[in-house]
């Protein structure tokens, strides 16, 4: 499994049966990767920038944490880029 760091955007390979660990870091920049910035849930538009309604309130959004509902995602900056590109690349098509 491929994913990017949310702090340098340098992709890091994981093992489909790993799990990330509290002290595991990007070996590009060294950033906490089990932190909010990281997770599947994480959304800056959701309450708690947390789509998971049962998750505990993190203030600290990129440093590790302990909550029991993380799930390693595609950090949103880089969704959001994905989205603009595919948003541009669709209009282009439609453009007279």
């Amino acid at each position: 499994m491929e994913t990017k760091c949310f702090k340098c955007g340098k992709t890091i390979t994981l093992s489909l049966n790993s799990t990330l660990g509290r002290g595991d870091r990007c070996p590009q920049c060294s950033a906490d990767l089990r932190c909010c910035k990281m997770c599947f849930f994480y959304d800056v538009k959701a309450y708690n920038e947390c789509k998971e309604t049962m998750a505990d309130r993190i203030t600290e959004k990129e440093k590790a944490n302990f909550c029991d509902y993380f799930k390693i995602g595609t950090p949103q900056n880089d969704a959001e880029k994905q989205r603009q590109e595919m948003l541009a690349k669709a209009a282009a098509l439609f453009k007279k």
